[in-house]
């Protein structure tokens, strides 16, 4: 009697199986939509000028003039080219969030020439000149902490000058 009832309610099963699974791929297909080719335009180079900071292994950090046509080599160029310690195959980009305070130019003891000493507040022709003569007597500055043992230079103008100075090897 079971296997009867069981025949009965077979057929009626799987016309209703295979009527879902028909449905069900008519829905899907019908809902399919093949993908859209992605489209990826580079919008024509935009003028970039201003300026620009380099830092790092370079013998004149500082701000540069900056234009879209300038490659990356010829902005290190103007930096006075890479020191004997810099790893070419390292290069960092750094774009800052808005508001966020620039670094300033820092003005290296051991290879800055008397104009630019001179930009220093406190630092005029005479204490330029006297820094010149004291790593050109003495070697190069070891750290920024010596420039008190030039003449003229206390520690009054070393307090004024020490956030813009910096000493490489």
């Amino acid at each position: 009697m079971t296997t009867d009832r069981a025949k009965k309610y077979q057929a009626p099963v799987i016309i209703l199986l295979v009527a879902i699974i028909i449905t069900g791929s008519i829905v899907a297909w019908t809902r399919y939509r093949p993908g859209c080719p992605v489209e990826i335009s580079i919008p024509p180079p935009q003028a970039l000028d201003g300026e620009i900071y380099i830092s790092g292994a370079v013998n004149n950090p500082g701000y540069y003039p900056l234009s879209a046509a300038d490659s990356i080599e010829a902005l290190i160029q103007a930096a006075g080219g890479t020191t004997a310690n810099a790893d070419p195959n390292r290069f960092k980009l750094l774009v800052p969030e808005r508001g966020t305070q620039q670094e300033p130019q820092k003005v290296d003891l051991n290879r800055a020439e008397a104009w630019l000493l001179e930009t220093l507040p406190g630092i005029g022709e005479t204490r330029a000149q006297a820094i010149i003569d004291y790593r050109t007597r003495e070697g190069p500055f070891r750290n920024i902490n010596e420039l008190t043992r030039v003449e003229g230079i206390g520690a009054t103008t070393y307090e004024q000058i020490k956030h813009l100075i910096m000493v490489a090897d």
